[in-house]
């Protein structure tokens, strides 16, 4: 005869399934932090290379004006120097010898316009990231871009502000915004510095 064999099934207790749960809970907690600080490492960096390019992008022009002799336009003002980089001609300022425009030859570092920060852009660097003039297109574009002054100085500079990170602004960003409201890199004309402003919290 067979012996009967007693199977006793069970499962996990409350107490069990509390503790899993709450073990599950500490996890996330530890771990949701981590992914959001993904996001924002992930827009600094891409800031960072953009601007690290067009910081270099800068230098080679300059450059390029030091080797050409340093033209300085025919108006006296500064406006008007031109350079050739890799058979693309772009405006520089006669005094300084920094990018202005890619397009306008009437620009200078005191009266740039924003498009003039769409083609200096566009000009120096291969494979240019899109921009826009228009806070309505940030769906569209990578870079937002607009003039500010330099309060020290009197010239004009353009301010390129990483799309994604100024999308849930109610209006565009002016003046002196990139020091507090989403990240942006600035370019002055006057001496061809480039700065960093990252707002993450």
């Amino acid at each position: 005869m067979r012996a009967k064999m007693s199977k006793k099934q069970q499962g996990f207790t409350i107490i069990e399934l509390i503790i899993v749960v709450v073990i599950l809970g500490l996890l996330a907690a530890a771990a949701i932090p981590r992914f959001t600080d993904v996001s924002s490492d992930a827009e600094d960096a891409a800031l960072e290379g953009v601007a690290g390019g067009f910081a270099s992008a800068v230098g080679i022009v300059r450059g390029e004006w030091e080797l050409s002799g340093r033209p300085k336009g025919a108006s006296g003002t500064g406006a008007g120097a031109e350079v050739s980089m890799d058979q693309i001609q772009l405006y520089v300022d006669g005094s300084t010898g920094y990018p202005v425009s890619g397009d306008n030859a009437n620009a200078h570092d005191e009266n740039l316009a924003a498009t003039d920060c769409v083609s200096v852009m566009q000009s120096i660097l291969q494979g240019a990231p899109t921009v826009t003039t228009n806070f309505n297109n940030l769906n569209e574009t990578r870079y937002f871009t607009y003039v500010t002054q330099d309060s020290a100085a009197g010239n004009d500079m353009c301010v390129y502000y990483l799309a994604n990170t100024i999308k849930n602004e109610t209006e565009a960003p002016s003046g002196d915004d990139y020091l507090t409201v989403g990240n942006a890199f600035v370019y002055n004309p006057r001496n061809g510095g480039v700065s960093i402003h990252s707002n993450n919290q």
